[in-house]
């Protein structure tokens, strides 16, 4: 995504580097002996001098051989070496800081810069700084590059989004294709010229077209290092909404295409438009094998205050991280943008003299500073070639090393040959000019990115950079450590870009549920090729797999930072949305299949054989709200619900499905009674009993398991559910009747309550709204006043928040409210009265009853949304929840729902500024330790903007652009429900106060195990046709774990990689994948939690004996993107890569580590 044009310059500044010289190692004396022995030796020596000096020589020699290695040509350190493998040095270990609070110890790194300092540090003014607008004068005395010469790499690259705009495919036909062909033609010419590419997604697409010859030409490109690909991924993805899955899914994809086919592996990662950045990233790439990072958009503010003290290259580090095992270095772009006019130097009005395709003969914006690009020629080169070195020069001095990096390219650049050769020729004259002047002391040239960190680090090696008394890290010598994210980005003024956050929630949800039935359609394909004996049962998983891996495309198609992100044209969200949706209908009747297969009732089920089974929820199309099937048996007949158990643990839930009869039995596999609820369901509208009932019941099912029940008609053998007790507040102007078989009431008084064995909730009734919760444990209550309200927002658009004021009330007393109560659930269903006829929100607040489950525990909130007319225009909805907490406004959000990062609320930052990405899970905790946390399915923003106040905005509609580019406003806003799953709990022990302490804390075990259930439930399956009762079919469960494994080990993963060629792979080969994370947990609140949790991972598990039935064979620790198994080079622990011998696995908190491994059926 480009910026808009913005003009930019610069202030004061210049530093020279200090070369500090080697010591020389001190001559050695040798101990006096005596005369007559020295006398002696000096003979020997004088017979003997030329065999005792050629055998010292050849010792010396070869002691240095075997320390060393091959030594680098000494000529110069400018020279391309295209084979170099950085191996990790062995980790340093420092003193490290302990987290407080009880913490189940992860020490916190130790750093020299993290992002809280930096806020803490910066006044925010943004002052005018002349030609660089945002930073300062820059200067330099002249002699900064007498010892070290200046060695400038320009980067040619073409920034191309994977939609924005256009779709991908209008993209890759009116453009990309374009671009990969005159990239091959060019650089064919010139061996001097390079290119990187980063998106496999147009990549992929131009392979399956192009001839034999450009395929060739591309290849032989890429390994003579003329062509660099850089990260990899299917896209460049977001890194404020996206999960940490889905990542990890995306650049797996992209990486795997690119080794089978081209048979190369990054380590460059390029991330040059992400709006921010989070640290999962780099800890992600870290654990990938990757080596280098390149970002650009971060706060202005923070690049200024960077730049001044030379620290705009650094080792990032994870904040738990003690032993340096996570440092991976980042070079961060200095200036406003990534086009050419913000590149070269810190004055961009000279710059883009010097974008050679801005000129008449193209078809890009000319310059707005006034002054064109000219043709170089040899009239002009002097003058030409010193104005853009002094830029060079100017840019060198923001950063340690005389290393420069200088990119050149923008937005789907490089279209045509013309356009190529432009910047090509007349670069090459420049350099030439610079090269052959060597009072210049500069050398510059086209290079990739690879060509540039590695003269930067072998720089590095050479030179001492270090500051004193700086931690720096063992990685790389010369530069400071650095901890925290870069949220929220401001690219100018008061603009940040806090509104992605939200923009279009309906397909921020949809991309999780499709997260979420692709994780489990590649766990039931390993398990259906795991325990198939015979070519019979593999039809049906090996059919598949063209689908499968078009799914895995299109979620990782949409974490491209204009898909998620909700920033695209409507009708490439369109396209996005439509993508999605196919992925999940063609998983979902995988999944109907599967379960048959699993469950033994078919053994030889093939794709083209219809299922006996369908989902539980269907959705019509892309763009509408799932929808429950409603189960309607005749009398003495039972429909069976199958329900599969995506996480690695027992999962006792209560559950829920739609009848259309409320005389319905619920019995379980074995045909035993199983107790059961029946509500009347409500809707979002005035008349709001749809006249369908909610069948509830408590289900258990084995971890990574299937469980069948059934839901009979006229079964005499059991009671039926039982009706819940309906207290009702409506509208008397609107008819109603008390629906059958329950019986109703009217709800008396201003308030009202549920509660379960755990809490009660106390309601408005008058406004709907939940006032305060009182823990039954422990007697004490607190108050939390949900309110709803509105921004108006008349400058906001699909990235930027920029409210008008504050968010005011929008729900009025008089409107619809119902409580419902049953063994099972409790409920209290809200249709708000606004200033509109038809609200735009309905809410549930639900608690269950269900000993031994997590949701007893929870208070479930349901938000129905409905922004969908010109009423709500220019409107941002919100949620707050104004409690008594004492938070101080510091709270907790996390990152890609991974990690968690403190966030603090400044005055001297605008209200937008204070909001920041919640993808899975906030929490704010008071002065006395009690946390409040609100768990979401979808990713949203969240703030603190007053103490004990958390807010998270739940939709936004706008009609205006914000000036970024889109060039449209959001106004395509979808009906849509929001969940949050709420928890209240208390600390067990002593707690550092949250306020005072810079550090982030972590979830409880609790929370994790809440978090887990919301983002993977249960996937059920209704059959297609009821079966009599009379029948009764055998029992049909499917339990493959040996064990439920420990509550704070996830499985992220569990695969097939390689699908398509599982028949034609060897064993040998290892062709499943297990993905496994250990969740760091705060064990100053409830180790069990009131969960059903037995263990956690404090012992090594054995992969060995994790399944029943099942041999696992040929183990081998592997790197997250399944592309490296040297261990070593990835960070992990010596351990990590031991375990073939054994299958023990003792993964540290926090890690993330991929295993391949054979699966093999027991005979």
């Amino acid at each position: 995504m480009a910026f808009s044009t913005y003009i930019g310059g610069s202030r004061r500044g210049g530093w020279t580097h200090s070369v500090l010289p080697s010591s020389s190692n001190p001559k050695s004396k040798l101990p006096r002996k005596s005369r007559r022995r020295s006398l002696l030796l000096r003979d020997f020596i004088f017979a003997n001098f030329f065999t005792i000096g050629l055998s010292i020589s050849l010792f010396i020699f070869l002691a240095a051989f075997l320390r060393y290695g091959v030594p680098n040509p000494i000529s110069s350190h400018f020279k391309s070496r295209h084979t170099r493998i950085l191996k990790s040095q062995k980790p340093t270990f420092r003193k490290p800081v302990k987290l407080d609070g009880g913490n189940d110890i992860v020490s916190a790194s130790v750093v020299d810069i993290t992002t809280k300092d930096l806020y803490d540090k910066i006044e925010f003014l943004d002052v005018d700084g002349g030609p660089w607008k945002q930073g300062w004068r820059v200067s330099y005395k002249g002699d900064e590059w007498d010892s070290e010469k200046l060695k400038v790499f320009v980067v040619p690259h073409s920034h191309n989004d994977p939609g924005w705009k256009l779709t991908v495919e209008e993209y890759y036909d009116r453009q990309s294709r374009h671009i990969l062909d005159t990239i091959v033609e060019t650089l064919s010419k010139d061996a001097r010229r390079k290119f990187i590419w980063e998106e496999m997604s147009y990549l992929e697409r131009w392979w399956r077209d192009a001839s034999a010859a450009k395929k060739e030409a591309f290849t032989s490109l890429v390994k003579n290092g003329q062509l660099e690909i850089v990260g990899g991924g299917w896209v460049m993805n977001d890194e404020a909404n996206s999960h940490y899955f889905a990542i990890i899914q995306q650049i797996t994809e992209g990486n795997m295409w690119l080794n089978e086919t081209i048979g190369v592996i990054p380590k460059n990662s390029w991330a040059i438009d992400p709006f921010g950045y989070s640290p999962t990233m780099a800890y992600l790439l870290r654990r990938m094998g990757f080596e280098n990072m390149l970002i650009q958009r971060t706060h202005y503010e923070v690049k200024k205050e960077l730049a001044l003290q030379k620290n705009l290259e650094y080792v990032w580090r994870q904040s738990w991280d003690s032993e340096e095992t996570t440092d991976i270095f980042v070079h961060m772009m200095p200036f406003y943008s990534y086009d050419i006019p913000h590149t070269c130097g810190p004055e961009p009005a000279i710059c883009c003299q010097f974008d050679f395709a801005r000129t008449r003969a193209f078809s890009y914006e000319l310059c707005p500073w006034g002054q064109d690009p000219v043709e170089t020629n040899q009239e002009n080169v002097q003058e030409r070639a010193l104005t853009l070195l002094d830029q060079y020069k100017k840019k060198s001095t923001l950063y340690r090393t005389n290393t420069l990096l200088v990119p050149l390219g923008d937005d789907f650049r490089y279209i045509s040959i013309e356009e190529a050769e432009a910047q090509f020729r007349n670069y090459q004259m420049l350099f030439d000019y610079i090269n052959l002047n060597p009072n210049l002391n500069t050398e510059a040239k086209f290079g990739t990115l690879d060509d540039y960190f590695r003269t930067l680090r072998e720089e590095a090696d050479r030179v001492n950079y270090s500051l004193p008394a700086e931690v720096g890290s063992g990685q790389i010598s010369g530069f400071p450590s650095l901890s925290g994210d870069f949220f929220t980005y401001s690219d100018r003024q008061q603009d940040y870009w806090s509104g992605y956050y939200v923009s279009r929630p309906f397909f921020k949800a949809v991309d999780r549920v499709l997260e979420h039935t692709l994780r489990a359609s590649e766990m039931m394909m390993a398990l259906l090729l795991g325990y198939c004996q015979r070519s019979q049962c593999e039809k049906l998983p090996i059919s598949f797999s063209h689908k499968l891996t078009a799914a895995r495309r299109n979620l990782a198609l949409f974490q491209h930072h204009d898909g998620v992100t909700g920033t695209a044209k409507d009708h490439v969200v369109e396209d996005y949305g439509t993508r999605m949706h196919t992925a999940l209908q063609d998983l979902q009747i995988f999944m109907s299949k599967g379960i048959e297969v699993l469950l033994g009732i078919r053994h030889d089920k093939a794709e083209q054989n219809p299922a006996r089974f369908e989902p539980e929820q269907v959705r019509s199309k892309y763009d509408a709200q799932p929808v429950h099937r409603v189960i309607g048996a005749p009398e003495g007949h039972a429909h069976s619900v199958v329900i599969f158990n995506p996480l690695e643990q027992r999962r006792d839930e209560v559950v829920m499905v739609i009848s259309n009869k409320p005389d319905v039995t619920v019995l379980d596999s074995n045909w035993t009674c199983v107790e059961s609820q029946v509500s009347p369901e409500w809707q979002h509208d005035k008349k709001i009993f749809t006249g369908r009932h909610r069948v509830y019941w408590k289900a258990s099912v084995p971890p990574m398991g299937l469980e069948t029940y059934y839901i009979a008609i006229g079964f005499a053998g059991c009671e039926k559910s039982k009706p819940a007790e309906v207290r009702i507040l409506f509208d008397k102007s609107i008819p109603f009747s008390c629906p059958s078989p329950y019986s109703c009431s009217t709800l008396e008084g201003d308030t009202a309550e549920i509660q379960n064995r755990h809490q009660t909730l106390t309601f408005d009734v008058k406004l709907g709204l939940l006032q305060k919760i009182k823990r039954v444990k422990d007697d004490s209550q607190n108050i939390i006043n949900e309110e709803l309200g509105m921004y108006a927002s008349s400058e906001s658009g699909a990235y930027l928040f920029k409210p008008n004021g504050e968010a005011q009330s929008i729900i009025r007393s008089g409107g619809q409210m119902v409580i419902s109560k049953g063994p099972l659930v409790q409920e209290a269903f809200s249709y708000s009265k606004t200033a509109w006829d038809k609200s735009p929100i309905s809410h549930s607040t639900r608690i269950y009853n269900g000993e031994g489950t997590v949701q007893e525990l929870i208070i479930e909130k349901e938000y129905h949304v409905e922004l969908v007319t010109h009423d709500f225009n220019d409107r941002e909805l919100i949620v707050r929840y104004k409690t008594d907490y004492d938070n101080g406004r510091v709270f907790f959000s996390d990152l890609n729902g991974f990690q968690m990062s403190r966030r603090e609320t400044y005055n001297k930052i605008p209200l937008q500024g204070n909001y920041y990405p919640m993808p899975s899970l906030a929490f704010m905790q008071g002065s006395s330790g009690h946390r409040f946390s609100v768990h979401t399915r979808q990713s949203l923003g969240v703030a603190s903007l007053r103490n004990g106040w958390l807010e998270i905005m739940l939709d936004r509609r706008l009609v205006r652009d914000d000036g970024r580019g889109l060039g449209q406003g959001v106004m395509d806003n979808r009906p849509m429900n929001v969940l949050f799953h709420i928890l209240l709990e208390s600390n067990v022990s002593s707690t550092s106060n949250p306020i005072s302490n810079p550090l982030p804390l972590s979830p409880s075990l609790l929370s994790h195990s809440i978090r887990a259930h919301l983002n993977y439930p249960m996937h059920m399956f209704v059959s297609k046709k009821p079966v009599e009762t009379s029948a009764r079919p055998p029992p049909l469960s499917f339990s493959p774990l040996a064990s439920s494994l420990p509550c704070d080990l996830h499985i992220v993963n569990f695969k097939v990689p390689r699908p398509l060629k599982y028949s034609q792979q060897p064993i040998e080969d290892s062709r499943f994948v297990v993905i496994l994370q250990r969740r760091h947990w705060d064990n100053s609140y409830c180790r069990k939690g009131g969960s059903q949790c037995v263990s956690v991972a404090d012992e090594p598990v054995n992969l060995f004996y994790m399944f029943k039935g099942l041999a696992v064979l040929n183990v081998k620790a592997t790197s997250l993107n399944l592309m490296h198994e040297d261990t070593e080079m990835l960070g992990y622990p010596e351990q990590f890569g031991d375990v073939a011998q054994e299958g023990h696995v003792l993964i540290s908190p926090m890690e993330i580590q991929a295993y391949k491994l054979e699966l093999r059926p027991h005979q």
